[in-house]
């Protein structure tokens, strides 16, 4: 029998995309506009390329998913605000990589005011800039940057023929961001299928995890089921790390052989319409915790739940970070893998030997979304529709002065949350967790 396959969410319609659009348009000052490039495909060796993904900001504003597209926004502009440039069809090419939308399939499909092939672009855009006061554009991006550059020196060549290229640039990202970070409706029913697939992926390995096998087999087992329930693949590397390899916070590796007696710790997501899922979980790679892991495990469970729990409008990444650095510095000094006073462990840093990282960050389109954490020096209060992870881990190293049992465990439990008007949901609460959880399902094999 076939794998069940979990039913599709909505996309996103074009009426979302048009009112993004808006948003971003009326923020700006009069006699503005936006120049926004998509993502270009990008050469893997010789003459094959990875997978086209399309760039997130470019694809909040317009669902376009095609490379070397151009988006340009002029406010007020009354043969349409919202200008697409494209891919040019082209028949001989179509019959090597597919059927390309063209100007006029990205009119009707995609709800933009007006589209053209970039076969026209250079000679039209001089034209829709010109009168222009301020382009904002991804300064970060250097493409970006210098197509503006050009566009304002051919203008200002034609100055004294009455061309007005633009005075300034800005920066269209700050904007963009803040606008990526709390989520819509139709947004969460996306990140919310990302994580069921996620879940269901992280089962499986579980399932299948026995000693003898290689990290890249659980690997494996996840990202078919990313495939399996329609995902592009995963949101970002998957790590898959076995015994000490668990401490490597960004392992990606993945080619250990997995040994009985270890914690093995997976990190992986799946990405579905462009929005990402993340799921950490440590489990036993025989089935069954030792007395050592288990007292470390449950620790930074304990920990991860109080911090879900925190998840709340009004509270803060740093309260939350503060509550999970307090507990887990309580239980390493509880376990003797810390001594003295709690405060003075924390206030020295000794606990960083063991927890290196911060315990959340932004999810959505990128694993690690965009907007800003702080507003005017302070940490940002959390509203409803963010996404965040609640990720707390320790890691202990192979060292001399750590206790044997202890050498060389890495554990990590994380989970995606959404910030309601009441509190918060879990979205990927489908994983087990807790000890008891973890070792009847992999008692069940």
């Amino acid at each position: 029998m076939l794998p069940e396959i979990l039913p599709r969410p909505a996309a996103i319609g074009n009426d979302e995309y048009r009112a993004r659009r808006r948003v971003l348009m009326d923020s700006l000052p009069a006699d503005s506009a936006v120049l926004l490039p998509g993502a270009s495909l990008v050469n893997r060796s010789r003459d094959s390329e990875f997978p086209f993904r399309q760039d997130s900001d470019f694809h909040y504003l317009t669902g376009f998913p095609e490379p070397d597209a151009l988006l340009l926004l002029l406010p007020g502009r009354e043969e349409g605000e919202c200008v697409l440039f494209c891919q040019d069809r082209e028949p001989s090419l179509e019959a090597w990589t597919g059927i390309r939308l063209g100007a006029e399939g990205a009119v009707r499909e995609h709800g933009v005011d007006q589209a053209f092939e970039n076969a026209e672009r250079d000679a039209r855009l001089e034209t829709l800039l010109d009168g222009r006061h301020t382009l904002y554009l991804p300064l970060a991006d250097g493409e970006a940057l210098a197509l503006a550059d050009e566009l304002r020196g051919r203008l200002a060549a034609r100055a004294r023929r009455g061309a007005r290229p633009p005075q300034a640039f800005a920066d269209a990202s700050p904007l963009l961001h803040e606008q990526r970070l709390v989520k819509s409706e139709a947004e969460l029913a996306l990140m919310r299928h990302a994580a069921d697939i996620s879940a269901r992926a992280h089962v499986r390995a579980m399932r299948a995890t026995r000693p003898g096998l290689a990290e890249y087999h659980l690997q494996a087992e996840l990202e078919h089921e990313f495939r399996w329930q329609g995902s592009s693949g995963p949101a970002y590397a998957s790590i898959v790390g076995g015994g000490i390899n668990a401490c490597v916070l960004h392992y990606i590796e993945n080619t250990a052989t997995l040994q009985g007696g270890d914690l093995v710790l997976i990190d992986a997501g799946a990405e579905f319409d462009l929005y990402a899922g993340d799921i950490t979980r440590t489990f036993p790679v025989d089935g069954c915790f030792s007395e050592a892991q288990r007292s470390l495990y449950e620790l930074v469970l304990g920990v991860q739940e109080r911090a879900v729990e925190a998840v709340r409008p009004g509270a803060t990444l740093v309260e939350l970070h503060d509550l999970v650095v307090q507990g887990l510095t309580e239980g390493l000094v509880a376990l003797g893998l810390l001594e003295g006073e709690v405060q003075a462990r924390i206030d020295d840093e000794s606990y960083r030997r063991f927890y290196l990282h911060s315990t959340s960050h932004w999810l959505g389109l990128d694993v690690h979304d965009v907007g800003a954490y702080r507003r005017d020096g302070k940490p940002r209060p959390l509203q409803p529709g963010m996404v965040l992870t609640v990720e707390p881990g320790l890691y202990v190293p192979a060292d001399d002065d750590i206790p044997e049992a202890f050498r060389g465990t890495g554990i990590r439990i994380e989970d995606d949350v959404v910030v309601t008007a009441t509190g918060h949901e879990v979205l990927t609460a489908g994983v087990p967790k807790r000890v008891a959880e973890i070792e009847a399902l992999m008692g069940s094999r």
